[in-house]
């Protein structure tokens, strides 16, 4: 078996592991990250950069080559609520170098952050190689085991990060105790081509109890059909047909195409979660981003909100870990910082999910109160600024300090 020593061992490429590996080698920190696949191309993952991340990357000095990728920029965000269209979110108060949000597919956005990396001679990107048992002395965790194509791989290291999603097997081989949240939704992702030259910043819509999310990609929308948990085998017995004519009755900008919806293999299921460990350590080992706290798709801040795990943690563990082995107290000291706003978040997404998905827009519109408030949102621009600053910048947003 392949044996390497390195300081910190992050298992999972995504943004979190690339931020906190970008962080913790720019320190002075050996790192390795560890990433099960092959390269970071795979659909449907969170393609929002929010502005908390973009102040990131721009006390980092990384804003300016940031922004030359191909990118759209999301000013506001418009509700349709049936007959009831207006906009509810206002980015471009937010005291921020960039006011927006920044739509980039998430592989673009790795792969700019491990270029970045790369130039930190500590930072190391180790590919199909994936996380399958821990390293222990006792209670405390001293390292993983990876499967790799070139068969098991053993990296010791003086702290261990999971940072391997929703699905985390660090997580899981730890023993962390995770609870889980009732969430009544299901997300169906797909795609559906478009009109390059039309805009369209209306980024949910009601109908009779039905919900659906539509993002402008430039050349095509990327949707996301809400279903009620469980309900994708009821969905695919009533037929493609039906199922294209839900999503063209939701959004009739896009009847023209929904007919580019050939199969069932053109759709991928979300399952969606929301939960959170009890405790997000144990001696040697830290989890953070969706491994510590899997968040709804809800406002798309899953991925801002793992980036600012990063920031934090790198912030409390770099000095550490140029002393040996942080102390069970480092690591308390980084679900401390940032478990309250994690938990914030996922209260927020609790309430959406309850009110808007559950009760449905139907029962929605037809209430005066429910249609005074779609009103007063749509209507008083200082409401507006209320959801983009939980949106744009989340609880406690992280700011760099040189390490």
């Amino acid at each position: 078996m392949k044996q390497l020593q390195t300081q910190c061992c992050i298992a999972g490429g995504g943004p979190a592991g690339i931020m906190l590996g970008y962080l913790l080698a720019r320190a002075g920190v050996d790192v390795i990250v560890l990433e099960k696949h092959k390269d970071f191309l795979r659909d449907f993952r969170g393609d929002t950069i929010h502005p908390s991340t973009m102040e990131v990357l721009y006390e980092l000095g990384l804003l300016e080559d940031f922004l030359r990728l191909p990118h759209q920029k999301l000013y506001h965000l418009f509700v349709k609520f049936n007959d009831l269209h207006g906009r509810f979110v206002d980015l471009t108060h937010l005291p921020v170098h960039e006011p927006y949000i920044a739509l980039m597919p998430q592989w673009d956005f790795l792969n700019f952050m491990t270029e970045k990396a790369s130039e930190y001679s500590g930072f190391h990107l180790l590919r199909e190689a994936e996380v399958t048992g821990l390293l222990s002395a006792g209670d405390e965790i001293q390292g993983v085991i990876a499967r790799t194509p070139d068969g098991l791989l053993e990296v010791r290291a003086s702290l261990t990060i999971g940072a391997d999603g929703r699905s985390s097997a660090v997580r899981r081989l730890a023993g962390l105790e995770v609870i889980e949240t009732g969430v009544p939704i299901d997300v169906l992702w797909l795609r559906i081509p478009k009109e390059k030259e039309t805009r369209d910043e209306t980024l949910g819509y009601f109908r009779d109890g039905r919900m659906m999310v539509l993002i402008d990609r430039d050349e095509y929308y990327q949707c996301g059909y809400i279903i009620p948990k469980g309900g994708y085998d009821a969905i695919r017995a009533q037929g493609m047909e039906q199922f294209r004519e839900g999503i063209a009755s939701l959004a009739p900008q896009t009847r023209a195409h929904v007919a580019a919806i050939r199969s069932w293999d053109d759709i991928s299921l979300l399952t969606v979660q929301i939960n959170h460990l009890v405790q997000w350590y144990r001696p040697g080992l830290l989890c953070i981003g969706d491994a510590a706290h899997a968040m709804s798709p809800a406002g798309g801040v899953g991925i801002n909100l793992a980036i600012q795990d990063a920031v934090a943690a790198a912030r409390i563990l770099a000095p550490a870990l140029s002393q040996g082995a942080p102390g069970i107290e480092v690591l308390a000291a980084v679900q401390k910082r940032r478990e309250w706003p994690a938990r914030m978040i996922q209260r927020i997404q609790e309430a959406i999910h309850n009110n808007f998905i559950n009760a449905g827009e139907k029962q929605l519109s037809r209430n005066g109160r429910g249609r005074f408030f779609i009103w007063l949102m749509s209507h008083v621009p200082l409401l507006q600024r209320i959801p983009a600053r939980v949106v744009g910048m989340g609880f406690r947003p992280e700011r760099y300090m040189r390490l």
